[in-house]
């Protein structure tokens, strides 16, 4: 039997069927209150949650819906996570590495086979410790690939300003990730052409960092970084194609050669 517009699946996830004009936004409170309504405008980013803590999932669709998202659903486990996906197939999936029920990797699996299923939707993978061995296959697959800690975020508008670029195709790994490859690298590779500012370069836009706040962590000015990510590129030999497919790749380069 087909479901009138606004209905949910209980237990599951709150789906959202738009009307021909007017999109809307269905948010159940509980089992036992009613569906409220909200109107959203169409250029929201579309997001999926999954997190097995109610509270830490509920606290940050509260954040990104203030912050201007649509939180088109969320769920508490990976099969879950994956139906959800499916039905809805949302610009960005922001999701708990370890879910129910081994609390492993389930959310890191989840994720890759929304890689393999949908390229173009955006992955955030949220962790509570620093899963070095596990995140690199997820970052290692390019664009629109993301790995935070939990206990590092802590600055709301950095935090939505690199979701928003993780949809426009960066990628995204947290710091201490990145300082536990650069503690392990090995002599000998690829990342030996680089100058050491060069590498410090790379390795904050390893992080997600924009141009500007580059040029902010190292006391420069922008059009600096600019250069030093000019020489960075063409010492790589990345192959000539747009610039975020281009700081991308880099990334991957650095991500590889530790």
């Amino acid at each position: 039997m087909r479901k009138a517009p606004g209905a949910c699946f209980r237990g599951l996830f709150t789906l959202r069927f738009p009307p021909p004009v007017t999109r809307h936004r269905t948010v159940t409170h509980s089992q036992s209150q009613p569906a409220i309504i909200v109107k959203v405008t169409e250029d929201r980013i579309r997001v999926a949650l999954a997190d097995d803590d109610v509270l830490l999932r509920e606290g940050l669709a509260s954040l990104l819906e203030r912050s201007g998202f649509d939180v088109v659903g969320q769920c508490a486990d990976a099969p879950l996570l994956l139906a959800l996906v499916r039905e809805r197939q949302p610009e960005l999936v922001i999701v708990d590495i370890r879910m129910p029920p081994g609390y492993s990797t389930e959310g890191l699996e989840a994720a890759h086979q929304i890689r393999v299923e949908f390229p173009d939707i955006a992955i955030l993978v949220l962790s509570a410790h620093v899963e070095v061995k596990d995140a690199m296959g997820l970052l290692a697959s390019g664009q629109r690939s993301g790995y935070l800690l939990k206990s590092r975020v802590i600055n709301v508008d950095d935090f939505v300003d690199t979701l928003k670029r993780l949809v426009r195709g960066a990628s995204v790994v947290d710091a201490a990730l990145v300082a536990e490859l650069v503690t392990a690298r090995h002599t000998g590779d690829v990342l030996d052409v680089l100058s050491p500012r060069e590498r410090e370069v790379l390795e904050l836009m390893a992080e997600g960092r924009s141009n500007g706040g580059i040029a902010r962590k190292l006391w420069v000015t922008e059009g600096t970084v600019e250069k030093h990510i000019g020489n960075i590129l063409m010492k790589l030999r990345l192959p000539e194609t747009d610039d975020m497919h281009r700081r991308v790749l880099a990334v991957i380069t650095f991500l590889d050669a530790l």
